[in-house]
């Protein structure tokens, strides 16, 4: 793969792999049962570095405030939407609304960005 940090959309794509790993990390954390349940710890830990990699690999493009808020983001909607899958949990109609004015602040984030990146540069005076 070529460096995502020449390239806006790679960056927005490694920013998603992020996201998704963040999910993965949550998931593990509370199946590892505060770290006791040694499988699903240690599974918790390769999400936790490849989140932090790709994380890292997406901001050398993306301003860090709009990355690491979409990227917690995509972690809060996915751990709250998955987390009923995999654990004893619900999610009600207020969390569902409230997850979907998350969603809806990420993409007009990525909707921000993408405009101010297709500006003209301001040539100095």
């Amino acid at each position: 793969m070529s460096n995502p940090s020449n390239n806006p959309a790679q960056a927005w794509l490694m920013l998603l792999l992020a996201g998704g790993f963040e999910v993965g990390y949550a998931l593990s954390v509370g199946g590892s049962e505060g770290f006791t349940r040694l499988t699903w710890s240690l599974v918790a830990v390769v999400f936790f570095l490849l989140t932090l990699y790709a994380l890292s690999v997406a901001l050398r493009t993306i301003d860090v405030g709009i990355g690491y808020a979409v990227w917690a983001g995509i972690g809060a909607v996915g751990a709250a939407v998955l987390g009923p899958a995999f654990f004893d949990e619900t999610l009600t109609g207020a969390k569902a609304l409230w997850l979907g004015v998350i969603i809806a602040g990420v993409v007009w984030l990525k909707l921000a960005d993408r405009t101010e990146n297709t500006e003209e540069p301001v040539a100095a005076p």
